[in-house]
């Protein structure tokens, strides 16, 4: 148990996460993901998260396990194509996950997925978060433009571009 990462989850809470993701970043957020996936047949989720419950640190839950959790929670596994790929940002810990299903993750190295949250999480660190997120959906849609180009029929949006922040309960609050 890391008593300095327990005090930052605990003193990240809901206010300051609505503080750095305003309405209007989440909405440029929302439309950078909706003009990416007009390019390509893949499906970009963002989610993010202020804090962990206490329960999950004291098991020293990791922000790549909540990831996994929220990525199934969140059923992004459950497109047509498994191009399914969630963006999640644990705040607390400046933390940035990337899960792709299976039809994007065989094509795509870790070192890839690594170096755009490495990105990310360097505007995280300038207080850039809306720039980093977007830098990061756009990173993400180079490689479904590769790996799924549009077909150029109109596609049905299997998952919501508008972004997902999670509560500390079990529900998600939109």
């Amino acid at each position: 148990m890391n008593l300095s990462r327990m005090m930052r989850h605990f003193s990240t809470s809901q206010f300051s996460l609505r503080k750095i993701f305003t309405d209007e970043a989440l909405s440029a957020i929302e439309q950078s993901i909706q003009r990416a996936e007009s390019n390509h047949d893949g499906e970009i989720c963002f989610a993010v998260e202020a804090s962990l419950s206490t329960s999950a640190l004291l098991s020293n839950q990791t922000a790549r396990e909540r990831a996994l959790e929220v990525f199934s929670l969140l059923r992004v596994w459950d497109t047509e194509c498994n191009n399914g790929v969630l963006i999640y940002l644990l705040l607390a810990d400046r933390d940035v996950e990337i899960v792709a299903d299976r039809g994007l993750n065989e094509k795509i190295t870790s070192a890839q997925w690594e170096s755009i949250c490495q990105r990310m999480e360097s505007a995280f660190v300038q207080q850039q978060f809306e720039a980093g997120v977007i830098e990061g959906i756009h990173c993400i849609s180079t490689h479904l433009n590769e790996h799924f180009p549009c077909d150029g029929f109109v596609k049905k949006n299997e998952l919501p571009n508008k972004p997902i922040i999670l509560g500390r309960t079990p529900r998600i609050i939109k």
